[in-house]
């Protein structure tokens, strides 16, 4: 049965954090609100704070090396977020069932609509894999220089080892929020420990970001605007929280959204901060300026924890594009039961094993993702811009979307929240395009979005699309859950 909103329709759940562990039984620990919190929360928040480890030296790398820059470029950073989250948070609201902005890309222009932040998505997840890997293989070749040489093996092996997980499914989904807590920990100790370090200039410094300084600000905020990707997943991880009413739903979302905003910007400017007051400048091509910065906070045992862990959260992103992605074009493959509703994939892609996982589907985001790595060398900082693309066009039709619900609504106050939400989030991507290369994410995204359309117009324009992720979640849920929630 397809999910109904009494709000709004329910919609396509394709984003690539579908984190929640599921309860096991009625009655079980799970089954405590609080304690479901948590672990929704921490999972879903696993993505933005990953980002952490190569937003901020992909700001100071804009800059040029001037790090007298580099917090007021944060900051714009973690103020655009917040910018986004208030948009989301509204999002969240007439979405308490899942979607995104392809839920409501579709509903505000039709269904057609939603391949846009589709396209942008698939993209955003074969990135998200991509740059994951590479950051974790830049944390250990930062402990261990002498792996440098395998930066882009080593980087494949390490994704080819969470592809291989993932054929196990969903059972180690309560790993990401264990991950997102340690790193959190950890974080808190390198930047205690950072208050008595001594100050010793470490690695590339100057006094100058290439222009006059509010403009040399303006232009290297977007580049770092990858720390926003994931602050969106709520919208659409709700979906898997069958066990909750829509009430349920819509506080857990948004509860976790601002609580994203509160723990990425935190540790973000904290990290940086810290980076300013240590003189932490761009590091030696085999290091990494976080790994710079927790070196010198906290030498070392601690050191060597913070990079185990930093490496164990950035592959824990990777794994969820690995269940997500896939999940997406089985959703988009599947037969749906009704009579207007089918699928418009071969149903290759939705063949699963018995652990649920498409595994046609990981293997092409594995061989995608693979080609990637190896064509940025195993640099992480050189995909930094292309996913800030991908991340930036699903925001902006989401956030299109919602001015057009308001604007319609006459809901004056979250119209100019809206526009000026979209305004910023344009500007944003537009400094990215410009830069040349990342057009490429553009181009892929909006290439997806219409062959999935002329495959669409093929089957007959059946409806449901945007309804295909959340149903597939749904059904997904094993019985004992259902009876669970039921009951």
């Amino acid at each position: 049965m397809p999910i109904v909103d009494q709000e709004g329709p329910a919609s396509m759940n394709p984003t690539h954090r579908h984190l929640v562990p599921r309860p096991v039984r009625a009655g079980g620990l799970l089954h405590a609100r609080p304690v479901l919190l948590v672990a929704f929360a921490f999972a879903v928040m696993a993505d933005p704070v990953s980002s952490v480890a190569y937003a901020i030296e992909a700001a100071l790398r804009a800059l040029h090396g001037d790090l007298n820059l580099l917090l007021p470029t944060m900051g714009l950073v973690v103020g655009l977020i917040a910018l986004v989250i208030v948009n989301y948070h509204q999002l969240v609201a007439r979405y308490p069932q899942g979607g995104g902005a392809a839920a409501a890309a579709g509903e505000a222009f039709g269904e057609a609509w939603a391949f846009i932040p589709i396209g942008a998505l698939i993209v955003d997840f074969v990135l998200t894999i991509a740059i994951s890997s590479a950051a974790g293989a830049s944390a250990i070749i930062a402990y261990l220089p002498a792996a440098a040489p395998w930066r882009i093996p080593l980087a494949l092996v390490l994704t080819a080892a969470v592809a291989g997980l993932t054929w196990f499914g969903h059972l180690g989904r309560a790993i990401f929020a264990l991950m997102t807590l340690a790193f959190i920990g950890i974080t808190v100790a390198v930047l205690v420990g950072g208050i008595s370090a001594p100050v010793h200039p470490t690695g590339t410094i100057t006094h100058s970001g290439g222009h006059w300084a509010p403009l040399a600000v303006a232009l290297a905020f977007p580049v770092a605007m990858a720390l926003a990707t994931g602050v969106e997943a709520p919208s659409s991880a709700i979906a898997q929280l069958g066990q909750l009413d829509d009430a349920g739903r819509r506080r857990f979302g948004q509860v976790t959204l601002w609580l994203t905003l509160l723990l990425v910007g935190g540790i973000t400017l904290g990290l940086t901060a810290e980076a300013v007051h240590l003189r932490i400048g761009i590091p030696a091509p085999d290091s990494t300026q976080i790994a710079d910065l927790a070196q010198r906070a906290a030498p070392g045992g601690l050191y060597a924890v913070f990079q185990l862990v930093t490496a164990m959260l950035l592959l824990s992103a990777a794994s969820s594009s690995f269940q997500a992605g896939p999940g997406l074009l089985k959703a988009l493959a599947r037969r749906h039961g009704e009579k207007s509703d089918a699928g418009i994939l071969p149903a290759v892609w939705g063949t699963t094993n018995r652990h649920h996982t498409p595994y046609w589907g990981v293997l092409l985001f594995l061989g995608i993702s693979g080609v990637v790595i190896a064509a940025a060398g195993g640099q992480d900082q050189r995909l930094v811009l292309f996913y800030a693309v991908s991340v930036f066009m699903s925001f902006l039709a989401g956030l299109i979307a919602m001015a057009r619900f308001s604007a319609r609504e006459r809901h004056l106050g979250h119209l100019v929240v809206n526009v000026v939400g979209a305004v910023a989030v344009a500007f944003v991507l537009a400094v990215n395009l410009a830069r040349g290369e990342p057009i490429a994410s553009l181009a892929a995204a909006l290439a997806i979005a219409a062959v999935l359309y002329q495959m669409w117009v093929k089957a007959g324009r059946p409806r449901g699309i945007r309804n295909a992720a959340a149903e597939a979640e749904a059904e997904e849920t094993p019985a004992t859950d259902r009876a669970a929630a039921s009951g």
